[in-house]
């Protein structure tokens, strides 16, 4: 047959309108496919009633046009474009439009982790929102290495996993770019402050720690020569360093023949970047992406470089004993209870922690070596001895 007529509709329509049934005399069930879901829903609603749930209004899925697909949440036909990737659905499409998807998402984490700052706590850190606030708390609102910001983001060891304190951004920020590096972080303490092997280097080859910078182009009788004779005008990337840094091409290649092409701070990776004091605008040298960047990040502050040596090292931040039996943090030299000193109230304390740190910490001391590299190991092993012995109680 190549149509039928329905019982219920009393309409005529293609045979691929209709179920098959084999009771049928042509195979073929006795209502249209639309006809017979309207009779299953009437009779499904009607079950459901009488048991006292209610039931969403009944809906044909296939009246969805080609091309489009039908949201659950906000009762919309839309575009297959707006829905989301699903392998697991059979049409490879998410059950909700992106606007409604976001939203139930945001609910769930809601219901279940409190909120979505929760969620990503326990997703990113294992740790829960009110210990997340209570760390932070515990440190005085303050970033434990700057002592300037306040601290918004949970620090963690990439190796371990394990939370170490909040950090605000730029600090945070700055130890991924050094990777975590005590040694490298301390050789940028000891850069900013002209105290390192490349300032010695610098000392020989020009005679000062420092070229001059933007001063030296507007000085200097040369410079002003070149301009009028037309000679500045040569390639982008002489007019930039010209008109930022105040150097030639030729300053350029002597810097880096003076530091043997690497990095002025790790001496690890080629040179990329003009360093330069963002004050007096004048270079310093030549570093690579991620410890100009690392510096700038924390400040260029040599304070700050310091700490944050110390406190991958471990031997920033401390708990010490209070009067009442419990304990509190400590985080400077000298010692102060955190939760006692206001935000804005830290910079003498910092003053004093700097030069203590300062005179007390050479980078020569290979910060990167066995205290550090020792504490990862310890804490591997204790892991791996606790595991097997719970693994061995455990039958």
């Amino acid at each position: 047959m190549s149509s039928k007529r329905c019982r219920d509709c009393g309409m005529v329509k293609p045979a691929t309108e209709f179920w098959k049934r084999k009771a049928s005399a042509d195979g073929l069930s006795l209502y249209c496919r639309e006809c017979f879901g309207l009779r299953n829903s009437s009779s499904y609603r009607g079950k459901r009633a009488k048991e006292g749930k209610a039931s969403r209004p009944y809906r044909r899925h296939s009246a969805v046009p080609e091309g489009m697909k039908y949201c659950a949440r906000c009762a919309e036909t839309k575009p297959v474009g707006e829905f989301g990737k699903n392998r697991a659905s059979a049409t490879g499409l998410a059950d909700y439009c992106r606007p409604c998807h976001n939203e139930a998402m945001k609910e769930i984490k809601t219901r279940n982790h409190g909120s979505e700052r929760g969620y990503l706590l326990k997703l990113r850190y294992g740790i829960t929102e009110q210990e997340a606030d209570a760390m932070l708390a515990m440190q005085g609102g303050v970033c434990v290495i700057c002592l300037r910001k306040e601290a918004k983001h949970v620090d963690h060891g990439h190796w371990t996993g394990r939370v170490r304190s909040m950090l605000c951004f730029g600090c945070n920020g700055g130890l991924g770019q050094f990777e975590e590096d005590p040694r490298c972080l301390g050789a940028a303490a000891d850069y900013l402050e002209f105290r390192g092997p490349h300032a010695r280097g610098m000392l020989l080859e020009f005679g000062s720690t420092t070229l001059a910078g933007p001063p030296r182009r507007k000085e200097e009788e040369w410079w002003r020569r070149r301009r009028s004779a037309g000679l500045s005008r040569q390639s982008n990337r002489q007019n930039h360093l010209r008109r930022r840094y105040g150097l030639e091409e030729a300053d350029v290649r002597r810097l880096l023949d003076a530091q043997g092409g690497l990095c002025a701070v790790c001496w690890d990776v080629p040179a990329e970047h003009v360093d330069h004091d963002h004050a007096t605008g004048a270079v310093r040298g030549i570093a690579c992406g991620a410890c100009n960047t690392g510096m700038g990040q924390l400040g260029d502050d040599p304070t700050s470089l310091r700490r944050a040596a110390d406190y991958l090292l471990g031997q920033l931040v401390r708990e010490v004993p209070t009067a009442d039996g419990g304990t509190r943090l400590s985080f400077t030299v000298p010692d102060v209870d955190p939760v006692t000193v206001p935000l804005d109230g830290w910079e003498g304390y910092r003053e004093a922690d700097g030069r203590f740190r300062r005179d007390a910490w050479e980078v020569a001391d290979d910060h990167e070596g066995p205290t550090w590299l020792d504490r990862c190991l310890d804490e591997i092993l204790a892991w791996e001895r606790a595991i097997s012995e719970e693994y061995a109680r455990s039958g």
